[in-house]
């Protein structure tokens, strides 16, 4: 009998509507350990090469990990992976709440889902059994909707729910995949995936508890966790949550700001985790500790999701569909030049109700406003919508016309890169794009280790695939774990940054792979350091892992992301920045006159290919790392590959 996880994973054929159960070997869960890592392992297998990725034979895997379902913080997520609608490379996106845990309770580890069904049905998992059911009567629902109608039509409240709103059925190319109507998983468009499956949700219910091998060490780890509040400052974390950095990003000069051409936003406070602390949650003005305006994910102790709602005039919201996020407060905010909370709390409600991920919901809409301002693009493709920084009225109008894919949102809902191709006019100037994708709200020109982050990730521009420049210096016995014991200089751009990078974003990498939060265990102000990662894996499962297993796991993931793109004919290439960030010095606050340097930075790419053993060249993994991490069948099996990995 397994601990921690189930042992099943379920095959769904829609095309066929066929369901079958896969039951793997222990060793393939300790060899990949859940998340990322293990879907990768189907979408190599399965998903043919130069597969368009709204046709069916894009692979979707949904993957929780080993822990999951577990009563410990930060164990509740899913990971989903497919080829992105959006950038054409690998897709990747983690999510959170209750749902990951009830799958795990419905008796299942993965859903790995191919084919498209003639018509629109939803997957009802639950005590050990999977059917698919018709969903004609929930297209179109937005995500609120289609949950209430579910929990109505399974008569119970306590199924979750994994769907897509109207942005996915749309098939707009940064819809994302919602839970709970306000968690989601956001990225690289995997709801557009789904929605061109025709399949609306897959919904949850089960008592399968997972096993615990070693009860009281797992009980040992659970009071520290709650112990640690304090002086983590994680305390501090759930009370603000992530709109808590905004000012103190500000500050730093790396608040992006005017679609990235400052890091300094002089209405900062406006959008801050204060203000949206002591103004805007759910019950402020009855409860002084905010209990009511905080939400958590299944069995963690923090409570760090914003819960806003708003009673009336033009922007009033819901409280089911959550709050914002800090990124979110930046892409519809600063990223536009808007201070006005009311309408970021809006534009956040839409795209949960629509099922859109807010940060290139966001970031889309400030590129077609720098667009505006230097005359790229006019009323006459708007549609009479002026898009002009500060207009708040237009950000939440054009985020409703990106989910109904009218008007000039059919445009932008193929993103801003793609939109920047079919408008042309030297749009593609105002691009804040890594492999098409939108960047989030930490500025490489800042954090410069993150500039050979966003361009190297295999699924684009992100923030959470390693840690930040200030972390070397800030946590230096929880960087001692992972090997790195040479803090640098700030702004350092060398190779023992490139080597901070690589060595955080493997465990960051395991992170995704073992399926738990990036603010609950890592290697800086994490509630839980990789020591007790480790410590949390042997407890619940009864391996005897280490440190260099998980960080083994998590390079073995990010090569698998990497060798995915190589087989698509993606490489060095696609390893770049917007050119902005090296030809525009940014204006304002702390970080003014910053700009990367090219040359400086093409050394560093080559610092951190070396160091991953990837191809200087080409940038394609070596043929030896992949052999090393037991990935020498991707290349037996690819003629594709064959022809690149040497």
């Amino acid at each position: 009998m397994p601990f921690g996880y189930t042992g099943k994973v379920l095959h769904v054929n829609l095309t066929k509507s066929e369901i079958t159960v896969e039951e793997p070997e222990e060793q393939f869960y300790r060899t990949y350990m859940g998340g990322s890592a293990m879907g990768m392992h189907y979408v190599l297998k399965e998903t043919p090469a130069g597969v368009d990725p709204l046709s069916p034979d894009n692979v979707l895997a949904l993957c929780t990990g080993v822990v999951t379902g577990t009563p410990i913080s930060g164990q509740s997520r899913i990971t989903s992976v497919a080829k992105s609608p959006l950038t054409g490379c690998i897709g990747d996106a983690q999510g959170g709440g209750f749902f990951p845990a009830e799958m795990k309770f419905s008796g299942f580890d993965a859903v790995i889902i191919k084919g498209k069904s003639p018509k629109p049905v939803y997957l009802w998992m639950h005590h050990g059994e999977a059917e698919l059911r018709d969903a004609g009567h929930l297209w179109g629902m937005t995500t609120g909707d289609t949950e209430d109608k579910l929990k109505e039509e399974l008569q119970d409240k306590r199924i979750e729910v994994l769907q897509i709103g109207p942005a996915g059925e749309n098939l707009v190319r940064f819809a994302a995949l919602i839970s709970m109507s306000n968690r989601a998983n956001g990225r690289t468009g995997m709801g557009a995936v789904m929605g061109s499956k025709n399949l609306k949700a897959v919904v949850v219910r089960g008592k399968q508890k997972p096993t615990i091998a070693d009860p009281a060490k797992f009980k040992e780890l659970q009071k520290l966790g709650k112990t640690n509040l304090e002086p983590t400052g994680m305390d501090g974390f759930g009370k603000y949550g992530t709109p808590g950095v905004t000012t103190p990003q500000n500050k730093a000069g790396g608040l992006p700001t005017f679609n990235f051409n400052s890091g300094a936003f002089d209405k900062h406070e406006d959008i801050d985790g204060i203000k949206l602390f002591n103004e805007h949650l759910r019950g402020h003005e009855k409860d002084d500790q905010n209990r009511f305006g905080r939400d958590t994910c299944f069995s963690c102790s923090i409570k760090c999701k914003r819960v806003t709602e708003i009673a009336e005039g033009p922007y009033k919201t819901d409280a089911k569909y959550g709050g914002p996020e800090y990124e979110t407060l930046a892409t519809f905010g600063s990223y536009c030049g808007i201070g006005d909370m009311d309408a970021i709390i809006y534009a956040n409600a839409l795209c949960n109700m629509y099922g859109m991920d807010t940060i290139s919901c966001g970031a889309t809409i400030a590129w077609a406003m720098e667009c505006w301002e230097n005359g790229k693009i006019t009323a006459e493709d708007t549609g009479g919508i002026e898009m002009t920084y500060g207009n708040a009225e237009a950000m939440v109008k054009m985020t409703e016309l990106i989910a109904k894919r009218e008007g000039f949102g059919k445009i932008l809902a193929e993103g801003s890169k793609k939109a920047a191709e079919i408008i042309g006019r030297g749009t593609e100037d105002y691009l804040i794009t890594s492999k098409g994708q939108e960047a989030p709200a930490h500025m490489p020109q800042v954090k410069r280790s993150l500039s050979v982050i966003y361009a190297t990730n295999p699924f684009g521009a992100d923030h959470e695939s390693s840690e930040h420049d200030p972390s070397y210096k800030a946590f230096p016995e929880r960087m001692k774990q992972i090997g790195l014991t040479n803090p640098q200089e700030k702004l350092a751009l060398n190779e023992e940054m490139m080597r901070f990078a690589m060595v955080t974003q493997h465990l960051s990498s395991a992170v995704d792979s073992i399926s738990v939060c990036a603010f609950i265990f890592g290697a800086s102000f994490q509630l839980y350091g990789a020591d007790k990662l480790v410590e949390v894996i042997n407890a619940v499962t009864g391996w005897d892992t280490d440190i260099a297993e998980i960080l083994e796991v998590g390079e073995r993931r990010l090569n698998m992301l990497r060798v995915f793109n190589s087989r698509e004919g993606i490489g060095r290439e696609l390893d770049t920045l917007p050119k902005k960030m090296f030809k525009r010095p940014l204006e304002g606050g702390k970080s003014d006159g910053y700009v990367l340097d090219e040359k400086e930075w093409e050394t560093a790419l080559e610092d951190y290919y070396r160091l991953c053993d990837w191809n200087v060249e080409t940038g394609h993994p070596s043929l030896n790392k992949l052999e090393s991490l037991g990935l020498g069948w991707v290349v037996a099996e690819s003629e594709a590959l064959s022809r690149v990995i040497s």
